[in-house]
């Protein structure tokens, strides 16, 4: 275990592909994780895993913008991380079903949003009275974008989600269709200017003109059973991991 530790804090190498977690990175670790000799582990690490760690890493910290940390130098965060993933690659069992980028992405993202909010709470704690009584909003906005960010992110996952199991939700062409619709208003939330029910229906019927509210209604409803069933474990774990 020393010797990959110590690789793990080194810059790892870049590989000529963009695509930094392959096929080949999916059977490194297996690999890796059936091989009793330490050294060659070592190697295998070193040579087909780490990158993809790194990369996976780094990554999540920024799309997700996990920057409340108790590090100047992000490396050194990503460090804590891919040890924590060594410590707990012995778990991944491809007979499980998922696929290590997904299963490791998963372990990356909850353990950031653990550490962040733990960070944030620190820091706001710090702050002193006076301060606060300078500006008594400072707290609150600062809890309102965290959470708008969490919220953001989350829709997005969702609607990749649903999108992609779209067909296996909504069999039928026409109900598909309708779906898909609503998700291209969530798609493009940014720039809707009124977000209520009635403007919804009317966004819907001039994408799908022959569309019937109550169709709509029944579809949008299914949509909702999905958001909330994840969002709540999302909520109460926190991290996501969709499920139908």
């Amino acid at each position: 275990m020393n010797l990959i530790l110590e690789s793990s804090i080194k810059m790892p190498k870049k590989p000529g592909s963009k695509n930094y977690f392959t096929q080949d990175t999916e059977n490194a670790i297996v690999l890796y994780n059936n091989t009793p000799d330490p050294v060659l582990r070592s190697k295998i690490y070193e040579d087909r895993i780490h990158y993809a760690f790194f990369k996976l890493t780094q990554n999540i910290i920024h799309t997700f913008k996990f920057y409340h940390t108790e590090v100047e130098d992000l490396e050194h965060l990503q460090h804590e991380i891919i040890v924590f993933l060594l410590s707990k690659i012995h778990l991944f069992n491809p007979e499980n079903g998922a696929k290590a980028y997904s299963y490791f992405g998963t372990i990356v993202k909850r353990w950031c949003i653990l550490y962040n909010e733990k960070n944030y709470k620190s820091k706001t704690q710090k702050v002193s009275t006076e301060e606060l009584l300078k500006d008594e909003t400072y707290t609150y906005t600062i809890e309102s974008n965290n959470l708008d960010d969490r919220l953001s992110h989350f829709m997005d996952e969702y609607v990749n989600f649903v999108s992609f199991n779209i067909y296996e939700i909504f069999p039928k062409e026409y109900d598909a269709k309708i779906a898909d619709a609503i998700l291209e208003l969530f798609r493009k939330r940014d720039g809707i200017d009124v977000f209520n029910k009635k403007a919804l229906y009317i966004y819907i019927h001039e994408m799908i003109p022959d569309a019937k509210t109550p169709k709509i209604t029944k579809i949008a409803g299914v949509l909702y059973d999905v958001f909330k069933k994840n969002y709540l474990f999302y909520l109460e774990d926190g991290y996501m991991n969709f499920q139908l």
